[in-house]
Protein backbone atom coordinates (compact mmCIF):
# COMPACT_ATOMS: atom_id res chain seq x y z
CA UNK A 1 0.00 0.00 0.00
CA UNK A 2 1.04 3.63 -0.52
CA UNK A 3 2.09 5.36 2.68
CA UNK A 4 2.60 8.81 1.23
CA UNK A 5 6.36 8.68 1.70
CA UNK A 6 8.31 11.50 0.07
CA UNK A 7 10.76 10.74 -2.71
CA UNK A 8 13.63 11.05 -0.23
CA UNK A 9 11.95 8.63 2.14
CA UNK A 10 11.42 6.16 -0.69
CA UNK A 11 15.12 6.42 -1.55
CA UNK A 12 16.01 5.71 2.08
CA UNK A 13 13.68 2.72 1.99
CA UNK A 14 15.30 1.34 -1.16
CA UNK A 15 18.79 1.82 0.25
CA UNK A 16 17.85 0.10 3.50
CA UNK A 17 16.21 -2.75 1.56
CA UNK A 18 19.33 -3.20 -0.57
CA UNK A 19 21.52 -3.46 2.53
CA UNK A 20 19.06 -5.80 4.23
CA UNK A 21 18.91 -8.11 1.21
CA UNK A 22 22.57 -7.89 0.24
CA UNK A 23 24.38 -7.62 3.57
CA UNK A 24 22.07 -8.78 6.35
CA UNK A 25 20.01 -11.68 5.04
CA UNK A 26 22.99 -13.77 3.84
CA UNK A 27 24.64 -13.71 7.29
CA UNK A 28 21.58 -13.58 9.58
CA UNK A 29 21.65 -17.29 10.48
CA UNK A 30 25.41 -17.24 11.05
CA UNK A 31 25.24 -14.16 13.27
CA UNK A 32 22.46 -15.82 15.25
CA UNK A 33 24.36 -19.08 15.64
CA UNK A 34 27.60 -17.39 16.68
CA UNK A 35 25.82 -14.70 18.73
CA UNK A 36 28.13 -12.25 17.00
CA UNK A 37 27.56 -8.50 17.20
CA UNK A 38 26.93 -7.18 13.63
CA UNK A 39 29.72 -4.61 13.69
CA UNK A 40 30.43 -4.83 9.95
CA UNK A 41 26.78 -4.23 9.12
CA UNK A 42 26.56 -1.28 11.51
CA UNK A 43 29.66 0.17 9.84
CA UNK A 44 28.04 -0.31 6.43
CA UNK A 45 24.88 1.42 7.61
CA UNK A 46 27.02 4.30 8.88
CA UNK A 47 28.86 4.67 5.57
CA UNK A 48 25.51 4.67 3.78
CA UNK A 49 24.28 7.52 5.98
CA UNK A 50 21.49 5.47 7.55
CA UNK A 51 22.69 5.78 11.16
CA UNK A 52 21.84 9.46 11.12
CA UNK A 53 18.56 9.55 9.18
CA UNK A 54 16.66 10.84 12.23
CA UNK A 55 19.28 13.35 13.39
CA UNK A 56 19.17 17.08 12.56
CA UNK A 57 21.38 18.26 9.73
CA UNK A 58 23.27 20.66 12.00
CA UNK A 59 24.64 17.63 13.85
CA UNK A 60 25.61 15.70 10.75
CA UNK A 61 22.37 13.82 10.27
CA UNK A 62 19.98 13.53 7.35
CA UNK A 63 17.46 15.84 8.97
CA UNK A 64 14.62 13.36 9.03
CA UNK A 65 12.57 12.14 11.95
CA UNK A 66 10.98 9.09 13.49
CA UNK A 67 9.43 8.14 10.15
CA UNK A 68 12.81 7.77 8.47
CA UNK A 69 14.14 5.82 11.44
CA UNK A 70 11.18 3.43 11.28
CA UNK A 71 11.52 2.99 7.52
CA UNK A 72 15.10 1.77 7.94
CA UNK A 73 14.21 -0.31 11.00
CA UNK A 74 11.38 -2.05 9.17
CA UNK A 75 13.54 -3.01 6.20
CA UNK A 76 16.36 -4.35 8.39
CA UNK A 77 13.83 -6.32 10.45
CA UNK A 78 12.63 -8.16 7.36
CA UNK A 79 16.08 -9.73 7.26
CA UNK A 80 17.12 -9.91 10.93
CA UNK A 81 15.61 -8.40 14.06
CA UNK A 82 18.89 -8.91 15.92
CA UNK A 83 20.55 -6.50 13.50
CA UNK A 84 17.65 -4.04 13.59
CA UNK A 85 17.73 -4.09 17.40
CA UNK A 86 21.42 -3.12 17.38
CA UNK A 87 20.59 -0.35 14.92
CA UNK A 88 17.50 0.96 16.70
CA UNK A 89 19.12 0.83 20.15
CA UNK A 90 21.62 3.37 18.87
CA UNK A 91 18.74 5.81 18.35
CA UNK A 92 17.28 4.84 21.73
CA UNK A 93 20.54 5.94 23.33
CA UNK A 94 20.53 9.18 21.35
CA UNK A 95 16.96 10.24 22.21
CA UNK A 96 17.83 11.50 25.74
CA UNK A 97 20.53 13.69 24.20
CA UNK A 98 18.10 15.05 21.62
CA UNK A 99 15.32 15.56 24.17
CA UNK A 100 17.24 16.93 27.18
CA UNK A 101 20.83 17.51 26.12
CA UNK A 102 22.31 20.99 25.97
CA UNK A 103 23.64 22.44 22.76
CA UNK A 104 27.11 21.49 23.97
CA UNK A 105 26.03 17.88 24.51
CA UNK A 106 24.46 17.67 21.06
CA UNK A 107 27.48 19.14 19.30
CA UNK A 108 29.81 16.76 21.13
CA UNK A 109 27.91 13.47 20.86
CA UNK A 110 25.50 13.56 17.92
CA UNK A 111 27.90 14.18 14.99
CA UNK A 112 30.02 11.09 15.74
CA UNK A 113 26.79 9.14 16.17
CA UNK A 114 25.56 10.22 12.74
CA UNK A 115 28.65 8.88 10.97
CA UNK A 116 29.11 5.73 13.04
CA UNK A 117 32.17 6.86 14.96
CA UNK A 118 30.25 6.38 18.21
CA UNK A 119 27.61 3.81 19.12
CA UNK A 120 25.07 4.54 21.87
CA UNK A 121 23.06 2.66 24.48
CA UNK A 122 20.28 3.66 26.87
CA UNK A 123 20.61 2.46 30.48
CA UNK A 124 17.29 2.29 32.32
CA UNK A 125 16.33 -1.27 33.29
CA UNK A 126 17.48 -2.82 36.57
CA UNK A 127 16.73 -6.12 38.32
CA UNK A 128 13.85 -4.52 40.25
CA UNK A 129 13.00 -1.78 37.75
CA UNK A 130 11.55 -3.11 34.53
CA UNK A 131 8.10 -1.84 33.63
CA UNK A 132 8.25 0.46 36.68
CA UNK A 133 10.86 3.05 35.70
CA UNK A 134 10.41 4.87 39.02
CA UNK A 135 11.93 1.90 40.87
CA UNK A 136 15.52 2.51 39.67
CA UNK A 137 18.12 2.28 42.43
CA UNK A 138 21.28 3.34 40.62
CA UNK A 139 22.41 6.54 42.34
CA UNK A 140 24.25 9.66 41.26
CA UNK A 141 25.67 11.73 44.12
CA UNK A 142 27.10 15.21 43.60
CA UNK A 143 30.69 15.55 44.82
CA UNK A 144 32.08 18.97 43.96
CA UNK A 145 32.45 19.22 40.19
CA UNK A 146 31.58 15.57 39.65
CA UNK A 147 28.72 13.11 39.89
CA UNK A 148 29.51 9.70 41.38
CA UNK A 149 27.40 6.86 39.96
CA UNK A 150 26.81 3.51 41.68
CA UNK A 151 24.51 0.72 40.63
CA UNK A 152 23.88 -1.95 38.00
CA UNK A 153 21.76 -1.69 34.88
CA UNK A 154 20.42 -4.94 33.43
CA UNK A 155 19.69 -6.22 29.91
CA UNK A 156 21.19 -3.17 28.20
CA UNK A 157 21.14 -3.46 24.41
CA UNK A 158 24.51 -2.52 22.88
CA UNK A 159 26.00 -2.83 26.38
CA UNK A 160 29.76 -3.27 26.12
CA UNK A 161 29.70 -2.35 22.42
CA UNK A 162 28.58 1.25 22.76
CA UNK A 163 30.88 4.23 23.17
CA UNK A 164 28.31 6.48 24.85
CA UNK A 165 25.73 5.58 27.51
CA UNK A 166 22.72 7.66 28.51
CA UNK A 167 21.91 6.67 32.07
CA UNK A 168 18.93 7.14 34.37
CA UNK A 169 19.84 7.42 38.06
CA UNK A 170 18.45 8.66 41.38
CA UNK A 171 19.86 11.99 42.55
CA UNK A 172 17.45 12.60 45.46
CA UNK A 173 15.72 9.60 47.07
CA UNK A 174 13.43 11.84 49.11
CA UNK A 175 11.70 13.26 46.03
CA UNK A 176 10.51 10.00 44.51
CA UNK A 177 9.89 10.26 40.76
CA UNK A 178 11.09 13.87 40.85
CA UNK A 179 14.44 12.77 42.24
CA UNK A 180 15.45 10.90 39.07
CA UNK A 181 17.92 12.44 36.62
CA UNK A 182 19.57 11.61 33.29
CA UNK A 183 23.30 11.54 32.52
CA UNK A 184 25.72 10.79 29.72
CA UNK A 185 28.68 8.50 30.44
CA UNK A 186 31.50 7.72 28.02
CA UNK A 187 32.94 4.23 27.68
CA UNK A 188 36.36 4.03 29.27
CA UNK A 189 35.35 6.13 32.27
CA UNK A 190 36.91 4.62 35.43
CA UNK A 191 34.29 2.74 37.42
CA UNK A 192 32.28 1.74 34.34
CA UNK A 193 32.32 -1.99 33.52
CA UNK A 194 30.16 -4.66 31.88
CA UNK A 195 28.79 -8.08 32.65
CA UNK A 196 28.97 -11.11 30.39
CA UNK A 197 26.96 -11.14 27.18
CA UNK A 198 23.54 -12.60 27.95
CA UNK A 199 22.41 -15.86 26.31
CA UNK A 200 19.01 -15.17 24.78
CA UNK A 201 16.12 -16.99 23.11
CA UNK A 202 16.23 -14.64 20.11
CA UNK A 203 17.93 -11.51 18.73
CA UNK A 204 21.13 -13.35 19.58
CA UNK A 205 23.50 -11.21 17.55
CA UNK A 206 22.53 -8.08 19.47
CA UNK A 207 24.65 -7.46 22.56
CA UNK A 208 22.78 -7.54 25.88
CA UNK A 209 24.83 -7.00 29.01
CA UNK A 210 24.81 -5.59 32.52
CA UNK A 211 26.28 -2.09 32.72
CA UNK A 212 27.93 -1.62 36.11
CA UNK A 213 28.82 1.63 37.87
CA UNK A 214 31.22 1.46 40.82
CA UNK A 215 32.18 4.90 42.09
CA UNK A 216 32.03 6.01 38.46
CA UNK A 217 32.92 9.69 38.36
CA UNK A 218 31.69 11.92 35.56
CA UNK A 219 31.86 15.71 35.11
CA UNK A 220 28.99 17.70 36.60
CA UNK A 221 28.21 18.90 33.08
CA UNK A 222 27.23 15.37 32.05
CA UNK A 223 23.80 15.91 33.58
CA UNK A 224 21.17 15.98 30.83
CA UNK A 225 18.62 18.70 31.39
CA UNK A 226 17.84 19.80 34.92
CA UNK A 227 18.29 17.64 37.98
CA UNK A 228 15.07 15.76 38.69
CA UNK A 229 13.82 15.66 35.09
CA UNK A 230 15.14 12.19 34.32
CA UNK A 231 11.76 10.49 34.44
CA UNK A 232 10.34 13.00 31.95
CA UNK A 233 13.32 12.29 29.69
CA UNK A 234 12.71 8.56 30.06
CA UNK A 235 9.00 8.77 29.22
CA UNK A 236 9.60 10.94 26.16
CA UNK A 237 12.39 8.62 25.04
CA UNK A 238 10.28 5.47 25.34
CA UNK A 239 7.27 7.02 23.61
CA UNK A 240 9.48 7.52 20.56
CA UNK A 241 11.16 4.14 20.85
CA UNK A 242 7.93 2.16 21.12
CA UNK A 243 6.75 3.05 17.66
CA UNK A 244 10.16 1.84 16.48
CA UNK A 245 9.41 -1.55 18.04
CA UNK A 246 6.21 -1.47 16.02
CA UNK A 247 8.29 -0.96 12.88
CA UNK A 248 10.49 -3.89 13.85
CA UNK A 249 7.40 -6.04 14.27
CA UNK A 250 5.97 -5.02 10.89
CA UNK A 251 9.25 -5.81 9.16
CA UNK A 252 9.63 -9.17 10.86
CA UNK A 253 6.05 -10.17 10.11
CA UNK A 254 6.36 -9.07 6.49
CA UNK A 255 9.56 -11.08 6.10
CA UNK A 256 7.88 -14.16 7.56
CA UNK A 257 4.94 -13.71 5.18
CA UNK A 258 7.30 -13.47 2.19
CA UNK A 259 8.92 -16.77 3.15
CA UNK A 260 5.55 -18.41 3.83
CA UNK A 261 4.08 -17.41 0.46
CA UNK A 262 7.19 -18.59 -1.41
CA UNK A 263 7.25 -21.91 0.44
CA UNK A 264 3.51 -22.49 0.00
CA UNK A 265 3.92 -22.10 -3.77
CA UNK A 266 6.83 -24.55 -3.90
CA UNK A 267 5.80 -27.21 -1.40
CA UNK A 268 3.60 -29.93 -2.92
CA UNK A 269 1.32 -32.36 -1.12
CA UNK A 270 -1.38 -34.58 -2.55
CA UNK A 271 -0.13 -33.67 -6.01
CA UNK A 272 -0.55 -29.91 -5.73
CA UNK A 273 1.09 -26.86 -4.11
CA UNK A 274 -0.10 -26.32 -0.56
CA UNK A 275 -0.87 -22.73 -1.64
CA UNK A 276 -3.91 -24.18 -3.39
CA UNK A 277 -5.39 -25.34 -0.08
CA UNK A 278 -7.97 -22.93 1.29
CA UNK A 279 -6.78 -23.39 4.88
CA UNK A 280 -3.31 -22.18 3.90
CA UNK A 281 -4.72 -19.36 1.78
CA UNK A 282 -6.74 -18.08 4.73
CA UNK A 283 -3.66 -18.09 6.95
CA UNK A 284 -1.74 -16.08 4.36
CA UNK A 285 -4.63 -13.66 3.89
CA UNK A 286 -4.97 -13.06 7.62
CA UNK A 287 -1.22 -12.51 7.96
CA UNK A 288 -1.18 -9.98 5.13
CA UNK A 289 -4.21 -8.08 6.41
CA UNK A 290 -2.92 -7.85 9.97
CA UNK A 291 0.50 -6.69 8.75
CA UNK A 292 -1.02 -3.88 6.66
CA UNK A 293 -3.15 -2.79 9.60
CA UNK A 294 -0.08 -2.73 11.85
CA UNK A 295 1.97 -0.84 9.28
CA UNK A 296 -0.75 1.77 8.90
CA UNK A 297 -0.87 2.29 12.66
CA UNK A 298 2.92 2.61 12.88
CA UNK A 299 3.27 5.19 10.12
CA UNK A 300 0.30 7.35 11.01
CA UNK A 301 1.86 7.56 14.47
CA UNK A 302 5.30 8.48 13.13
CA UNK A 303 3.70 11.09 10.88
CA UNK A 304 2.02 12.71 13.87
CA UNK A 305 5.23 12.62 15.92
CA UNK A 306 7.19 14.27 13.13
CA UNK A 307 4.46 16.88 12.66
CA UNK A 308 4.95 17.92 16.27
CA UNK A 309 1.82 16.51 17.85
CA UNK A 310 2.34 17.10 21.55
CA UNK A 311 0.81 13.91 22.92
CA UNK A 312 1.30 10.58 21.21
CA UNK A 313 1.92 8.15 24.09
CA UNK A 314 -1.39 6.36 23.52
CA UNK A 315 -0.80 5.89 19.79
CA UNK A 316 2.81 4.78 20.30
CA UNK A 317 1.63 2.19 22.82
CA UNK A 318 -1.04 0.98 20.37
CA UNK A 319 1.50 0.67 17.57
CA UNK A 320 3.93 -1.23 19.77
CA UNK A 321 1.60 -3.80 21.22
CA UNK A 322 -0.63 -4.33 18.19
CA UNK A 323 2.24 -4.76 15.75
CA UNK A 324 4.26 -7.03 18.04
CA UNK A 325 1.23 -9.25 18.67
CA UNK A 326 0.79 -9.43 14.89
CA UNK A 327 4.46 -10.37 14.45
CA UNK A 328 4.25 -13.13 17.04
CA UNK A 329 1.19 -14.67 15.41
CA UNK A 330 2.56 -14.21 11.89
CA UNK A 331 5.79 -16.03 12.69
CA UNK A 332 3.91 -18.84 14.44
CA UNK A 333 1.72 -19.20 11.35
CA UNK A 334 4.76 -19.13 9.07
CA UNK A 335 6.32 -22.01 11.01
CA UNK A 336 2.99 -23.88 10.74
CA UNK A 337 2.88 -23.39 6.98
CA UNK A 338 6.43 -24.72 6.70
CA UNK A 339 5.40 -27.69 8.81
CA UNK A 340 8.25 -29.87 10.05
CA UNK A 341 10.75 -27.89 7.97
CA UNK A 342 9.72 -24.71 9.77
CA UNK A 343 10.93 -26.20 13.04
CA UNK A 344 14.41 -26.77 11.67
CA UNK A 345 17.21 -24.22 12.03
CA UNK A 346 18.19 -24.49 8.37
CA UNK A 347 14.99 -22.63 7.51
CA UNK A 348 14.64 -18.94 8.49
CA UNK A 349 11.17 -18.91 10.07
CA UNK A 350 12.32 -20.76 13.20
CA UNK A 351 14.65 -17.87 14.01
CA UNK A 352 11.93 -15.35 13.19
CA UNK A 353 9.57 -16.93 15.68
CA UNK A 354 12.25 -16.80 18.39
CA UNK A 355 13.05 -13.19 17.55
CA UNK A 356 9.41 -12.12 17.61
CA UNK A 357 8.86 -12.82 21.29
CA UNK A 358 11.09 -10.04 22.60
CA UNK A 359 9.02 -7.45 20.73
CA UNK A 360 6.14 -8.18 23.11
CA UNK A 361 8.44 -7.65 26.09
CA UNK A 362 11.04 -4.90 25.70
CA UNK A 363 10.32 -1.16 25.70
CA UNK A 364 7.46 -1.96 28.08
CA UNK A 365 5.50 -5.22 28.00
CA UNK A 366 2.35 -5.37 25.92
CA UNK A 367 0.30 -5.57 29.10
CA UNK A 368 1.77 -2.25 30.23
CA UNK A 369 1.01 -0.77 26.80
CA UNK A 370 -2.62 -1.76 27.15
CA UNK A 371 -2.67 -0.04 30.54
CA UNK A 372 -1.30 3.11 28.89
CA UNK A 373 -3.98 3.07 26.21
CA UNK A 374 -6.80 2.42 28.67
CA UNK A 375 -5.70 5.17 31.08
CA UNK A 376 -5.46 7.63 28.19
CA UNK A 377 -8.99 6.77 27.09
CA UNK A 378 -10.30 7.26 30.61
CA UNK A 379 -8.56 10.64 30.96
CA UNK A 380 -9.87 11.78 27.57
CA UNK A 381 -13.40 10.83 28.54
CA UNK A 382 -13.08 12.69 31.86
CA UNK A 383 -11.94 15.84 30.08
CA UNK A 384 -14.89 15.73 27.68
CA UNK A 385 -17.27 15.50 30.61
CA UNK A 386 -15.82 18.48 32.48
Amino acid sequence: MEYFFTEEQKEIQQLAKAIADGEVRPVAAELDEKEEFPRKIIDHLAKSGLLGVYLPEEYGGFGGGITELCIVTEELSRACVGVSTSYAANALGAFPLIISGSEEHKKKYLPPTAVGEALLAFCLTESDAGSDATAVKTTAVRDGDEWVLNGTKQWITNGGEADIYTVIAVTDKTRGARGISAFVVENGTPGLSFGAKEKKLGIRCSATREVIFEDCRIPVGNLLGREGTGLMTTVRTLDRARVGVGAQAVGLAAGALDYAVHYARQRRQFGQPIASFQSVQHMLADMATQIEAARSLVYITTLNIDRGVRSFAKEAAMAKYFASDVAMQATIDAVQIFGGYGYMREYPVEKMMRDAKILQIYEGTNQIQRNTVALALIKEAAKREE
